[in-house]
């Protein structure tokens, strides 16, 4: 968690696989699933991120994605 100039920024971070850099405005989007392996049953249903994103613009703020270098996943939450 950071502050600056007024702005509170929350990142979460994980070294998993990363998302396909064209692939990371598509996964904000309900219903979208990448992990094409796992059945309904077993995985989610696409929904997480993009329940993320509304809860994030709701606020008044922004979720952002982003590839770390090395692997895995920056989200980051920016609130006014």
């Amino acid at each position: 968690m950071r502050a600056r100039e007024g702005r509170l920024a929350i990142a979460v971070l994980d070294r998993g696989p990363g998302i396909p850099a064209d692939k990371l405005e598509a996964v904000l989007l309900p219903f979208v699933r990448l992990e094409e392996s796992r059945s309904r049953d077993t995985g989610g249903t696409g929904l997480g991120l993009a329940i993320a994103d509304q809860l994030a613009a709701a606020l008044g703020g922004k979720l952002t994605l982003g590839n770390r270098a090395g692997g895995g996943l920056e989200a980051i939450v920016t609130l006014a």
